[in-house]
């Protein structure tokens, strides 16, 4: 039987958590969304540690970001994800408020695989992540193995 992955969204501000999971809800998906409140939440998530240290090993099939979270913002989780061996082939989309060219930059230099500017009306929003969760929750294919017959290390094996 195959797996369905959860999505991890990464998100402060709880009426755009609500918004997102009713638009991932309304695209009928199957995959669980984990919801964290900023970067150091998903990082615990993602690693199994905190108050996630309980949690059954494995990786998400998408890591949606926000940029602006406290503690650690989505830059800043982007680039400990990337570094990380067992996190680096994870997708991860900026679901964000921010057209600053910097941020875009510095995203895609670390590796992001979208950027996508939250639409102002509901209808827009809406659409926008049920594209996003359309395509790298069903569409999008992973390495079976989080490819560690690459040599990429897996962090199921603890």
């Amino acid at each position: 039987m195959i797996e369905i992955r959860k999505i991890l969204l990464a998100e402060d501000n709880p009426k755009d958590t609500e918004l997102t999971l009713e638009a991932l809800d309304e695209y009928k998906l199957a995959n669980r969304v984990v919801a964290v409140k900023d970067g150091v939440e998903a990082l615990d998530y993602l690693r199994c540690t905190g108050a996630y240290a309980d949690r059954k090993a494995g990786n998400p099939a998408v890591i949606i970001l926000d940029i602006k979270m406290p503690r650690m913002d989505g830059i800043e989780t982007l680039r400990e994800i990337r570094q990380d061996p067992s996190l680096k082939m994870i997708p991860v989309v900026m679901l964000t408020s921010s057209r600053e060219e910097k941020d875009l930059y510095e995203s895609y230099e670390l590796g992001v695989n979208a950027y996508v500017v939250k639409p102002v009306n509901f209808p827009s929003f809406v659409d926008a992540v049920k594209q996003i969760g359309g395509f790298w929750a069903v569409v999008n294919e992973l390495p079976p193995d989080n490819g560690q017959q690459y040599g990429v290390k897996d962090r199921s094996d603890k």
